[in-house]
């Protein structure tokens, strides 16, 4: 008898007996490292979510993101990957040369996504475009050969420009394209007919004394090189830029938006957006090695009209039919 009210009274104590919470999956981790400023590429980085929520993969529902940014300081990419590794994050994906050789350096297991306007074969990143062959993959989309162009349709915006400037990062800040794109400014410029000036900056602290002797020498107009450094500081340089009035041309319509005159500037977004989904795909279990690397081949020119109008600049029916997108 009193076993069998035992067994009953366990029986009924079981049924009441709070159940120990089943652990949960973890929610995989992307790390995202770049050098540059944080909130800098918002249209970009809504494009890279929009990848990957075409793969399935929404941030704080079913993905975490952790983000490393170096703030510009350049040395500090490899302790922030090195970072990202002992985390253990799922995928990385770097924007930019720095962040992309900083992640291949650190880990040869963890994939990696990247989003550059270099050569990765070039960077020794894969093997080639197709069969990237290791643990990097991404999208590209073209900045280093535009340099030419930017001049010409600079020049064709202010022709009485007679000394054109060239603004360069310094070496910490630079990439292995960086001198090639110098190169190819003089050379344009050359083939043009103008004086060049050619200055490097290492910080945004440089910028005012920057445009202060880019008025002493007579510059008048100005062609921002492509970096990471100058993508942070797109106000201020738009700012310097008209207040000095010097026409320039940039590399982002970012800087246009900012108040900058004209960009021509390869689909950033496109390049984020494709390395949004394949973070998603390899987290679905695809091989970085297998995916190859996706390449935009699209242009953008804006200008902006009113710093046009400040600039005392008049904008020909010829270019305007040119320009994908008038910003006033």
């Amino acid at each position: 008898m009193r076993r069998r009210k035992f067994i009953a009274l366990l029986g009924a104590t079981a049924l009441t007996w709070p159940l120990e919470p089943r652990a949960q999956p973890a929610m995989p981790v992307v790390g995202f490292l770049c050098s540059g400023i944080g909130g800098v590429y918002k249209n970009a980085m809504a494009a890279f979510h929009q990848g990957l929520k075409l793969a399935g993969y929404i941030e704080k529902q079913n993905l975490a993101i952790e983000n490393a940014w170096a703030n510009n300081e350049v040395e500090q990419l490899p302790v922030l990957a090195a970072d990202l590794v002992h985390r253990q994050v799922a995928v990385i994906f770097a924007v930019g040369p720095p962040a992309a050789l900083a992640a291949k350096a650190a880990t040869t297991t963890i994939p990696v996504v990247v989003a550059m306007g270099s050569d990765p074969v070039k960077l020794g990143l894969a093997t080639s475009l197709n069969r990237p062959g290791g643990n990097v993959t991404g999208a590209t989309f073209i900045t280093t050969d535009l340099v030419t162009k930017r001049l010409e349709l600079l020049c064709e915006l202010a022709p009485q420009a007679k000394t054109v400037a060239y603004l360069n990062p310094s070496p910490r800040h630079s990439f292995p394209a960086t001198e090639q794109m110098t190169s190819e400014f003089l050379a344009a410029a050359r083939t043009l007919g103008r004086q060049v000036v050619v200055l490097q900056v290492d910080s945004d602290r440089d910028l005012e004394a920057i445009f202060e002797a880019l008025v002493e020498r007579h510059a008048g107009a100005l062609v921002i090189a492509s970096s990471l450094l100058f993508d942070s500081h797109d106000d201020k340089l738009a700012a310097l830029a008209l207040r000095h009035s010097i026409p320039a041309i940039y590399q982002r319509r970012e800087f246009v938006e900012a108040g900058g005159l004209m960009c021509y500037s390869g689909k950033w977004a496109d390049a984020f957006h494709a390395a949004g989904l394949y973070a998603g795909r390899i987290l679905k279990g695809e091989k970085a090695a297998e995916l190859p690397f996706q390449q935009s081949n699209t242009f953008e020119v804006a200008i902006n009209t009113k710093t046009a109008k400040a600039l005392g600049l008049s904008i020909s029916r010829s270019l305007l039919d040119r320009v994908d997108e008038v910003i006033e």
